[in-house]
């Protein structure tokens, strides 16, 4: 069985990887085919906008799910890591089917079922927490 620390580490893992994709997006990389829809290899002004928005989404998610699992770095106070915790419970599936139904095949191997482990992960840490 995995532990919830375990489990925290791995998400927050999982979501930093994103965080360095979305980065790279936002600053210009031609990685475009394995996000938003997967029609252009370097994005619009407007996606790398969303890009760099989705930075900041995905360290917070990091923080909130750490923090919740009892690590020292979260500057939340426990009852954002809770509820926050369960938001990214709730998104993370959404996030996974709309991504297994995209066209973009990057999105429906590589992004949904990560979405997918993440949500697990997150789950995890939501339904035991340490403290």
């Amino acid at each position: 069985m995995i532990t919830t620390r375990t489990a925290a580490i791995l998400a927050a893992a999982g979501f930093l990887v994103i965080a360095v994709f979305q980065a790279a997006l936002a600053l210009g990389a031609p990685l475009g085919h394995a996000a938003w829809g997967g029609r252009q290899a370097r994005l619009s002004t407007r996606l790398r906008i969303g890009s760099a928005v989705a930075v900041v989404f995905w360290i917070l998610a990091a923080l909130i799910v750490l923090g919740r699992a009892g690590f020292d770095v979260s500057p939340f106070p426990d009852v954002v890591e809770r509820w926050g915790t369960w938001v990214l419970v709730g998104l993370l599936p959404v996030g996974a089917l709309m991504n297994i139904a995209s066209s973009s095949r990057w999105e429906r191997y590589l992004w949904g079922p990560l979405a997918l482990i993440l949500a697990v992960l997150t789950l995890v840490v939501a339904l035991n927490p340490s403290s």
